[in-house]
């Protein structure tokens, strides 16, 4: 008779965790193992194949695609069981050497073969994406793209506020808890959402006068370019490779009145050709144009900028040497993704002629806004399951729960660049 798994687990595990496991584990067999239940997460291995993918690709990724497979899953919340699980072991030191992770590897191997699951490498999950081409294309960035904003309008109806603004928010709210906090009855995510983008508006100028031409590089779902048409009477030029976003912006705008103020292209925005725009602004869209095309996107942003005019740049960074957002990102998430130090954007974005006029942090910020969304995930879960299926839904469960986290640790970060193109 095979021997339980969770404690042979646990035991490969723990030099891997840098002590106990912080985990309490339930393997497929029934067997139990790990920390005590009433005080830490628990863990199910639902089953073998889980084992597998992590043979296969240890680490983050093996562990994210048995999650959103279904072969693993958390007890309770999974944002309160990840932080809990990351914080113990962020106070644990040192971290596993590679000689510990090698040994824990061959370990898994080992516990596969007594088990029978040696064998060929799991397919990958369904929601994985698969984008092919030459990186930074416009073929590829439009596969990249349309993996993670096509994936359905009324998916992000149920997660994102009324406005559809898929970018950190600006709490304005005092004694807002921003680290531990999300909306409420006083003040929804919404109002936080029509905070930051009337906060964008101002810092471009677009309050001060009507009828000023603004270039939306990379729109979204609109969501800026509606509130400066209506509320500031722009005239925008909004840009998205999306055209499940395009289609929506544009029915959005013959709702509220001002199609005859919004010009929404499917178009990369290498591909615009105007220039000479009152204000320009691009929200958190300049992590998608990759590292050996950022340059081009600088430039454009200063193409299309009337002298004088004034660029606002809201973006997320990372400390470290240009990195993605992870294996797990990478794959499910954001396909091609690049981040670096806000200080190396600032100088990419001044090489292309561009001056700094301001930079504001809102790290904090997206830490409420990314668990106001969680929790609008969690309250219309039936919903959301019923639309893209139990696979997705946890994938963004995942998102949500693995990107509160970072932010609120401090391991990426994201900020609004005010700039101008000099002269005028």
């Amino acid at each position: 008779m095979p021997s339980p798994v969770a404690p042979r687990l646990t035991t490969l595990l723990e030099p891997l965790a840098g002590g106990p496991l912080p985990v309490h584990l339930v393997a497929w067999d029934g067997s139990t193992a790990g920390a005590d239940p009433g005080s830490h997460p628990t863990v199910r291995l639902t089953s073998p194949q889980a084992l597998r993918r992590l043979l296969w690709a240890p680490g983050e990724l093996g562990a994210a695609q048995a999650f959103v497979t279904g072969e693993v899953l958390v007890d309770g919340e999974l944002g309160v069981a990840l932080t809990q699980v990351r914080d113990e072991l962020a106070r644990r030191a040192p971290r596993p050497t590679p000689a510990e992770r090698a040994r824990a590897v061959a370990g898994l191997g080992l516990l596969a073969k007594d088990l029978g699951l040696i064998g060929r490498p799991p397919a990958a999950p369904a929601s994985q994406a698969v984008v092919r081409g030459r990186l930074h294309s416009l073929t590829r960035d439009r596969a990249a793209i349309s993996h993670h904003y096509d994936l359905s309008n009324d998916f992000y109806e149920l997660v994102l506020d009324a406005q559809m603004a898929y970018s950190c928010a600006y709490v304005t709210a005092d004694g807002a808890d921003l680290l531990g906090g999300r909306e409420d009855a006083a003040y929804t995510l919404e109002q936080a959402q029509s905070d930051k983008l009337e906060l964008v508006c101002r810092k471009l100028g677009l309050h001060t006068r009507p009828d000023q031409r603004l270039a939306d590089v990379g729109c979204g779902w609109g969501s800026l370019t509606l509130h400066a048409a209506r509320e500031h009477g722009a005239r925008v030029t909004a840009v998205t490779i999306s055209r499940e976003q395009q289609a929506f912006v544009q029915a959005r705008a013959g709702e509220q009145g001002v199609s005859d103020l919004v010009d929404v292209r499917l178009q990369d925005y290498r591909e615009v050709p105007e220039s000479g725009f009152d204000a320009v602004a691009s929200i958190e869209m300049g992590e998608h144009v990759g590292d050996r095309n950022y340059a081009t996107y600088a430039a454009t942003l200063h193409r299309l900028a009337a002298p004088g005019a004034p660029v606002l740049v809201q973006q997320m960074s990372r400390p470290g040497r240009n990195p993605g957002g992870g294996p797990f990102i990478e794959s499910f998430i954001a396909p091609d993704m690049s981040m670096r130090p806000v200080g190396a954007t600032v100088q990419l974005l001044e090489r292309a002629g561009l001056e700094l006029r301001g930079v504001e942090a809102l790290r904090e910020h997206y830490v409420w806004t990314i668990r106001s969304w969680e929790e609008r995930l969690r309250r219309r879960r039936e919903d959301v399951a019923r639309l893209v299926g139990e696979e997705v839904t946890r994938v963004w469960e995942l998102y949500l729960a693995g990107a509160a986290w970072t932010f609120a640790a401090g391991r990426m970060g994201v900020d609004q660049l005010l700039l101008r193109r000099p002269g005028g």
